[in-house]
């Protein structure tokens, strides 16, 4: 999400770890900082939005004789966008900084913790914590110090940290956020979160995996294990990637990037959201009392495009663990209905951007005639969090290609939850379904990351026969529907080929005047209740010679009979299928469209953040 960028050499700091910043600008932020060392003391810049603003505060400093420090670029999760949460962040002394991305899970008691010991806070950040909860256990030396804090800390963290009391060095740790070093002999030693930072000054490299600490100065680097505490001998690597190869990790797209970074955007949604020992989901950015919740008797879901997909979904799950009635509307149908709203309905909106203007008007309207409103959105300190009762933040990050998808299943994830939420409060859920189905959750996450490449693999092989067709069916049932209208909408907007969604058991009801031998139909037929109903649609097609893709489960045999191509899925659980059986959908459509030398991340007519009507 967030960019780090931190260096110790010879060259003058400001302008390297500015250029750095400069570098992660593709990944989107809301706030920047720095903090360099100057005759023992450290000197901290902070400001909200861009780049520009941080350069204008900082002006003649930019030639300060410092040469070691910090930088960094919010994406705003825990508090909004502003310079007081900006990073980089200092303990009660100022003596000691910290720049962190990722999430800390039990912030929040730690925190208490820390107030009672008489700590002295000055942001909403869970990042703040680290600082002082460093300097609460330093004695002298910072490593010791940071290794302690971290024993105490849950979450996923990359992490830099620097000392007035070790002028000479920088500290990093990485757990489940990425963090690269940079070494050179003649320039120093630098840390990124991503290489772009680091290409300017060198292209020798070393990726820290998780739970690992590295000390740098100037002239060395040491990596040490903070499981085993011993020092570890790690691999220099050679980049030889351009500058915009690197901006997208050496994917080919910003796309495919973000479709691999869906297995973090689910972690980093769950996290801290679900005790996975009591089964308790603690959403407290809704906002909004238990019996506020347990006084609802219907719920609207609001949203367009993908967004309404994903509603789609969620409506069976709320309906199902909740037992709450569920309508869900597109929104720009929904301002403009005859609304049958009052303070017994809830209105969930769901936007990537919290601007998309048509689900803005309609949260506007619904909050006149009484409902209680929640915002499920990726960016802090939007209008329509603003406008909102309560939010629930998707923790996806930023998202570069215009088609959503690390957007999308943050979404379904955070959706998940909130479904398991309100089944709480509606006692129509227990804790120990709640551990299994969180459980679940997070297991689907692995599987993907196991699996992405592998399906990525057998697509690019499979997509040859089907790359030239004019048009294209998806078809699901339950909880898959939503899914192949995704699966379709994911087609048209990169690859320009006509596709519809549609309900299979909708097909006998007119689409299956279209099946030929020229029409290719992606079938969605995981082993779930309505397996047997799935196939048999399926057998519908193929008797009208239909081309099929089936997306099935693991060990199914009976799917080879149907068609020759075939992908497979692991067995999850059923409701988190939509999950998992997105991400066949996605790559159909971008492999096809890469084939087709479609542009990808930019395709035509359309645009990230839809703020019109």
């Amino acid at each position: 999400m967030c960019g780090i960028v931190g260096y110790c050499g010879p060259r003058r700091v400001v302008p390297v770890v500015l250029e750095g910043l400069r570098r992660l600008e593709y990944r989107g932020y809301d706030s920047a900082g720095i903090v360099y060392l100057e005759k023992d003391r450290l000197i901290k810049h902070r400001a909200a939005g861009k780049l520009s603003n941080l350069e204008a505060i900082i002006g003649d400093a930019i030639i300060a004789p410092s040469h070691i420090g910090l930088g960094h670029t919010r994406w705003a999760t825990h508090g909004a966008p502003t310079t007081e949460n900006a990073h980089p962040h200092s303990d009660c002394t100022g003596d000691l900084v910290v720049i962190h991305n990722g999430i800390i899970e039990n912030y929040h008691s730690l925190r208490e913790e820390l107030k009672a010991k008489g700590h002295v806070f000055s942001s909403e950040t869970d990042t703040e914590v680290l600082a002082h909860l460093i300097e609460d256990n330093l004695d002298g030396d910072l490593v010791v110090a940071v290794k302690k804090a971290i024993s105490l800390v849950e979450g996923s963290y990359a992490i830099g940290v620097l000392w007035a009391g070790m002028p000479d060095t920088l500290i990093a740790v990485r757990n489940q956020s990425p963090l690269v070093l940079g070494v050179s002999e003649k320039d120093g030693n630098f840390m990124a979160s991503d290489i772009p930072a680091l290409l300017p000054y060198t292209r020798q490299v070393i990726f820290l995996d998780d739970m690992e600490l590295a000390i740098l100065t100037a002239k060395s680097h040491q990596i040490f294990s903070l499981v085993t505490g011993k020092p570890l001998q790690k691999e220099i690597q050679t980049i030889d990637w351009n500058a915009a190869m690197a901006e997208k990790g050496g994917y080919r797209h910003f796309m495919l990037k973000e479709i691999f970074e869906q297995p973090q955007a689910i972690t980093n949604t769950v996290s801290g959201r679900i005790n996975l020992e009591t089964g308790v989901v603690d959403l407290p950015e809704i906002k909004l009392s238990e019996a506020d919740l347990a006084n609802i008797d219907r719920i609207f879901l609001v949203a367009c495009g993908t967004s309404w997909h994903a509603a789609l979904v969620a409506k069976y799950w709320i309906e199902k663990y909740a037992n709450i009635s569920v309508e869900v509307d597109i929104a720009s149908e929904f301002r403009y209905r005859h609304l049958l709203i009052n303070e017994r309905v809830l209105t969930v909106a769901l936007s990537q951007s919290g601007e998309t203007a048509d689900t803005l008007a309609g949260i506007r309207k619904a909050k006149k005639m009484g409902a209680k409103i929640i915002t499920v959105c990726n960016v802090v300190g939007s209008t329509m969090t603003r406008e909102s009762d309560g939010t629930i933040y998707t923790h996806a990050g930023p998202e570069i290609g215009v088609a959503s998808t690390k957007a999308f299943i943050s979404q379904l994830a955070a959706l998940f939850l909130f479904s398991l939420y309100l089944g709480q409060i509606k006692k129509s859920v227990s804790l120990e379904k709640s551990v299994e189905l969180g459980r679940e959750l997070i297991n689907v996450a692995g599987v993907i990351a196991n699996e992405l490449p592998r399906i990525q693999n057998e697509l690019q092989i499979l997509i040859e026969n089907y790359y030239s067709c004019r048009d294209f069916l998806f078809v699901g049932r339950g909880l898959n529907y939503p899914i192949a209208l995704e699966g379709a909408l994911k087609l048209k907007e990169i690859s320009y080929i006509h596709a519809e969604g549609y309900a299979s058991g909708e097909l006998k009801h007119g689409p299956i005047a279209l099946i030929d031998k020229d029409m290719p139909v992606m079938a969605l037929v995981p082993q779930d209740e309505v397996y047997q109903k799935s196939i048999s649609n399926v057998e519908e097609i193929k008797a009208r010679q239909g081309r099929i893709i089936l997306i099935g489960t693991e060990g199914d045999s009976h799917l080879k009979t149907i068609s020759d191509d075939v992908i497979y899925l692991p067995q999850v659980h059923d409701a988190m299928n939509p999950i998992l059986y997105t991400i066949p959908a996605q790559l159909l459509a971008y492999e096809i469209a890469t084939r087709r030398g479609c542009d990808v991340d930019q395709p035509r007519n359309l645009a990230k953040s839809v703020t019109v009507e």
